[in-house]
């Protein structure tokens, strides 16, 4: 097989960067043009390319009638060789850390985040061009269960637990820095009246 997808990368090879832009934004200034297609969807559109092209280079080719679930797996676990995302093995001295002090031969992989935006991504596409919600592959229980398998597997090899995420806390409004209870500072006083003005 060669491919070289990359679902982590925003984008992509296939030129949709600015050159692709550029081209459109000159096209739409004439008014009649199409909006271009939301990073979401532009990004949605390559992965479901590349899927496409799995599947036809798959020994035996498949159609997308006969991909299942376990046909997802395998295109997941191919993707493990474009990750970026250090997963330390279990015998590692760094097994746990977030931030290991030095390198180690642990693999790179997927990114569980990366991967569970793929498979909605590929999810919704497969009803998109046609497929039924009820036969989706991208849907079903084994692949649930992987992508819940990988996070936690994450999760312990990196010291990181995506359960445990803080949130933001809002930003507070700028309102104490006038030194008043009411954020702005007093009206200055009328200016007297002139000498001789009243008469």
């Amino acid at each position: 097989m060669d491919l070289s997808p990359n679902p982590e990368s925003p984008g992509g090879g296939d030129g949709g960067g600015a050159g692709g832009s550029s081209s459109g934004a000159s096209s739409s200034a004439g008014g009649g043009a199409p909006q271009t297609p939301s990073r979401y969807e532009a990004q949605k559109r390559r992965d479901w390319n590349t899927f496409g092209q799995y599947l036809r280079n798959h020994r035996p080719p498949l159609s997308l009638a006969q991909c299942s679930g376990a046909h997802v797996l395998e295109f997941l676990r191919y993707l493990d060789q474009f990750g970026k995302t250090k997963v330390h093995t279990a015998a590692c001295p760094f097994f746990g850390h977030p931030n290991p002090p030095a390198p180690c031969p642990c693999p790179l992989r997927q990114a569980w985040g990366s991967l569970d935006a793929l498979v909605g991504r590929l999810r919704a596409a497969f009803e998109e061009n046609g497929g039924r919600p009820e036969s989706n592959p991208f849907a079903a229980r084994a692949v649930r269960l992987y992508l819940r398998e990988v996070r936690e597997h994450q999760a312990r090899a990196r010291g990181v637990s995506y359960e445990k995420k803080k949130r933001k806390k809002p930003p507070h409004p700028p309102a104490d820095h006038a030194g008043g209870s009411g954020g702005h500072p007093p009206p200055p006083p009328p200016p007297p009246p002139a000498a001789g003005a009243a008469c």
